[in-house]
Formats: structure tokens, C-alpha cells, sequence
């Protein structure tokens, strides 16, 4: 890399070997997933009854965790050989050798099926269904593309949003206009957030041969303009939820100010392509999402919408 930073200040790292159980929690990158839980939480309750079934949401989310852990250890099993290429990557379990492919890929189906039957189990068949479509788009669409076309990133942005959707569902019975709208929001914000990683690891992913934005356009002009462009459309599909009757005015006011703030992140990203401004705005979509759901919530729990 051509600055000093590590690469925990910006996003998953492989660690070295915490052992044999360690090792194949590591496979399903629970740091990564983080989001990916909060969302499907912050969907099954914004979803739900004023009372949320906690019990159900438990499940849900239990469930959706297994489903995108297990799609983190297929993925890693097929890009074995390009996380080998990368710094950030190559101490990963599988490209240092201390899981097998087999064993990884076993595990992953394990987790993926558990986390599917789960959802059918406990929640309902749409919400296994979406997780199911999530799962097959992100293993068979999503991750052989990353290697030809940095349209991949729109691709995967899908089944990146699709969490928030299998949590509405679960509790509400079908989409709606509120699931979609949590849908297009997540879609949205995960651009930005991409085009910052993107630019912070671009002689990562040219040594591996991924066509990224940042690779096959040196200048970041286009990563930048695509960062802008989400983020301003995001401002204004973020304030959908109180016109759908999911949030009130405090979230507006909140989802607001969020969101503007983002659009400037983006656009001093993409005015200057600098380390710096590229790491903010990283920081900034890190940040932007669990506030979101956080701002959705506590309206709903003040007013009772």
C-alpha cells in the first residue's frame, strides 16, 4: 500500500490463527456482518406491531446471520486464490492454509441450510425465500462477476440490501412499500460506502485482478462521481419512511441532516481522491447506517407510529 495506515483502521482484516474454532468463526466474517444483522433487527421490528415479538426477532436474525455467514465461507472458498493476491486478505484461513476448501465448504452449506430453515421454520416462507435469492445472487451473480466487470458492485449491492427486506417480511407478512423502502435505502447507501473501500484498496484489488472503478480508471474520477450520485439520491429516498408511515418528524429532521452529511463526505471524496478523504468517508457510511436504524426506532418508540 502506498500510505501508512493499517488496514484495521478501514475494514476487515485477516488475523492470524486464533485456533481450529477461531478460524472457522473467522470464515464467516461476523465483523463484516455486523450490518448485515442490525439490518434485518431494525427491518423485523420497523416491520412489526408497536409491540415487537422479541422472541421472533431473535430467530430472524439468528437466522439471516447464519445465511450470511455461511455465503462468507462459499465466497472465500471460490475466491481463495485471489485472497491469496491481496495484503488485507491473504492471512485469511483458507489461503494460509489452515482450513481445508472442503471443510470450509462444508461449513458453509451447514450454516447457509440452518439459517434457510430457520427463517421458513420460525418466520415465514417469503422471508426464506428472499434470504434464499440473497444467497444464490451473491454466490453465483455476484462473486464470479467481481472478477470481470465493476458492474459487479452495483450487482452486489442487491443481496447487500435484501437483510433490512427478509427482517420486514418476517413480521409483516409481505414487502410493502415500508420494505421497500428500507430495500432502497441500504441499496443506495452501500455505494459510497463501496467506492471509499474501492479507492483505499486499489493496488490491493489490480495485484488480484478485480476491474474495480479505482483499477481501470487510475484518476478516481468515475468512483467519485458514483459516490456522489447514490449519496444525493439517498437523500431524499431516506426520508420515504415517515411519508410511508414507518417513522415521524424526528426521524425526517435526523434521516436529514444524516444524509446531507454523507453527500458532502461523497463529494469532497470525489473533488480530491484523497487517502484522507476516503477514509472519512468510509468512517462516515459505517456510521450513517446504524443511525438510521437507530433515528427509525426511537421515532417509532416516541410516537408510537
Amino acid at each position: 500500500m502506498k500510505d501508512t495506515r493499517t488496514a484495521s483502521d478501514v475494514v476487515e482484516v485477516a488475523r492470524p490463527s486464533t485456533g481450529v474454532i477461531g478460524d472457522y468463526v473467522a470464515l464467516t466474517k461476523p465483523r463484516l456482518n455486523f450490518l448485515v444483522v442490525a439490518s434485518s433487527a431494525a427491518g423485523c421490528y420497523l416491520g412489526g406491531p408497536s409491540s415487537p415479538a422479541v422472541l421472533l426477532m431473535a430467530q430472524v436474525v439468528a437466522g439471516t446471520a447464519l445465511v450470511a455467514g455461511g455465503a462468507a465461507a462459499l465466497n472465500q472458498v471460490y475466491e481463495r486464490d485471489t485472497d491469496a493476491l491481496m495484503e488485507r486478505t491473504r492471512r485469511r484461513p483458507l489461503p494460509d492454509g489452515r482450513v481445508s476448501p472442503a471443510g470450509a465448504q462444508v461449513f458453509g452449506v451447514t450454516l447457509s441450510l440452518a439459517g434457510l430453515a430457520l427463517l421458513a421454520w420460525r418466520a415465514n416462507v417469503l422471508a426464506a425465500s428472499l434470504a434464499l435469492g440473497t444467497l444464490l445472487v451473491y454466490l453465483i451473480v455476484y462473486t464470479p462477476m467481481k472478477r470481470r466487470t465493476s458492474l459487479a458492485t452495483l450487482i452486489g449491492a442487491a443481496p447487500g440490501a435484501v437483510p433490512a427486506l427478509i427482517g420486514w417480511t418476517a413480521s409483516h407478512g409481505s414487502i410493502a412499500a415500508g420494505g421497500a423502502t428500507l430495500f432502497a435505502i441500504v441499496f443506495l447507501w452501500q455505494i459510497p460506502h463501496f467506492m471509499a473501500i474501492a479507492w483505499l484498496y486499489r493496488d490491493d484489488y489490480s495485484r488480484a485482478g478485480f476491474p474495480m472503478l479505482t483499477v481501470i480508471e487510475l484518476e478516481g474520477r468515475r468512483a467519485g462521481r458514483q459516490a456522489v450520485i447514490y449519496a444525493a439520491a439517498l437523500v431524499p429516498v431516506s426520508l420515504a419512511p415517515t411519508l410511508v408511515g414507518i417513522a415521524g418528524p424526528i426521524y425526517l429532521g435526523v434521516a436529514l441532516v444524516l444524509g446531507v452529511a454523507l453527500l458532502v463526505l461523497s463529494v469532497r471524496f470525489a473533488r480530491t481522491r484523497s487517502e484522507s478523504a476516503a477514509r472519512a468517508l468510509f468512517v462516515g457510511s459505517i456510521t450513517y447506517l446504524p443511525l438510521i436504524w437507530l433515528a427509525m426506532i426511537a421515532n417509532r418508540l416516541q410516537v408510537g407510529v
